[in-house]
Formats: structure tokens, C-alpha cells, sequence
């Protein structure tokens, strides 16, 4: 897995390279979001920096949604809640905090790794709930007919949920399945996400809450689902 590392601090660089290397990833630096928007396709996940020398963070990570499905994890000192909500609405798959321990950045990129490797060995095939079809082969979901322009972990959630209809799904299985172990302790990502999903899905009831324990989505799957 190649990733990409976009950092303009040279000393977090350096200790991000090597931290990356030392989990058998191959790892490229950048310090400018240009160069990011040119190396991009050259990698498989990326680690990106908001505090950028040439332009902010959240405008390169815009960009790079509208060119590319790789993950992309922010890397950043901004820890207030309205950075957080945009950089995760924005497409990013996860979101840290400087400082994180090196621990817990190779946990979120492995879960990543897990991830991709998972979806791009996943068998052509798709299914239905209620109103929502859902193609694992192609990645996308519509309801009806509307197709849903979702963020990859929104799609990854509704895929999760989608496969347990009708049961209870936790939220430590959501956490685990979808950002790894070290995820379950700091679980607002998926509140942001769960936000975003339901909003574009536009069905009201369809994503169950169960108090205290997970969620649930309404109606048995249909047609071609793995057990």
C-alpha cells in the first residue's frame, strides 16, 4: 500500500514517513497541496496535513474527492468541532488530532488498508432494502432511481448496515469494521457520517436508533447478499 503524506512540517514528516515505513507501507512526502493534487494517483491512501503553505487543507481535500476514491485520512492540530464536521462531510475518511501516538496512526491506516483490500476483492453482486439498492460491484446505492453521491464511508456504512438488515448492528462492530480497534474509544466520526448518510438517503425511520446499543436498518435484505 502506497501512501501519501502531506505535511509541510519537516520534523512531523519525518517522523510520519518513518512511522508509515515502519508498518511495511511505502511512504511519499509532500509539503505543498499542488503536489499533492499532482501525486495523488500514485497512491493508495492519503495522510493529509490542513495547515498547508499554498492553500488550506480543506480546499485540497475537496479537490481530491472530486478526482479520487482513495482514503483519506486529516492529520491536523485543528480540533474544533465546525473543522472536524467539514473535513469528515467533505470525504475524508477519518480525522486526528496532533498529537496522536504513532500507534494509533498506523491502527487508522491498517484499518484503511483493510478496507480497500476488502472492497477490491469483493465479488460482483448487489442487493435491496426497501427502497435502496445497493451495487458492491460498482460501489454505489440509489433509492429508487435517485443515485446517492456518497462520501466512501457513508457508502461503506450503508453497505454494513445494509448487509445485517433487519438486526441490531453496534456501534464497537460499526467502529471496528469500518476504522479499526483503536477507533472505538473516539466514535464522532461516525456520528458526523451517520448525519451525512441519512440526509442524502432522505427516508425517515429507515436507519433505526437503538438506544444504548447500535442501530438497525428497517427491512430484510434482497438479492444476492453474502452471508
Amino acid at each position: 500500500m502506497r501512501v501519501l503524506i502531506v505535511e509541510d512540517d519537516d520534523a512531523m514528516a519525518s517522523a510520519l514517513v518513518a512511522a508509515v515505513g515502519s508498518a511495511g507501507l511505502d511512504a511519499t512526502r509532500v509539503s505543498r497541496g499542488a503536489d499533492a493534487l499532482l501525486k495523488h494517483r500514485e497512491h493508495d491512501a492519503i495522510l493529509l496535513d490542513l495547515g498547508l503553505p499554498d492553500m488550506d487543507g480543506l480546499e485540497v481535500l475537496r479537490k481530491l474527492r472530486q478526482v479520487t476514491l482513495a482514503p483519506i485520512l486529516i492529520l491536523t492540530a485543528r480540533d474544533d468541532e465546525r473543522s472536524v464536521v467539514l473535513g469528515l462531510r467533505s470525504g475524508a475518511d477519518d480525522y486526528l488530532v496532533k498529537p496522536v501516538k504513532l500507534v494509533e496512526l498506523l491502527a487508522r491506516i491498517e484499518a484503511v488498508a483493510r478496507r480497500t483490500i476488502r472492497a477490491g476483492g469483493a465479488e460482483p453482486h448487489r442487493f435491496r432494502v426497501g427502497q435502496v439498492s445497493i451495487d458492491l460491484d460498482r460501489r454505489v446505492a440509489a433509492v429508487g432511481d435517485r443515485e446517492l453521491n456518497l462520501t466512501a464511508t457513508e457508502y461503506e456504512l450503508l453497505a454494513l448496515l445494509a448487509r445485517h438488515a433487519g438486526s441490531v448492528v453496534t456501534r464497537e462492530q460499526i467502529l471496528d469494521a469500518l476504522w479499526g480497534d483503536a477507533f472505538v474509544a473516539s466514535s464522532r466520526s461516525l456520528d458526523v457520517h451517520l448525519t451525512g448518510l441519512r440526509s442524502k438517503l432522505k427516508l425517515p425511520g429507515f436507519i433505526i436508533n437503538v438506544r444504548g446499543v447500535g442501530y438497525r436498518l428497517e427491512g430484510p435484505a434482497q438479492g444476492g447478499q453474502r452471508p
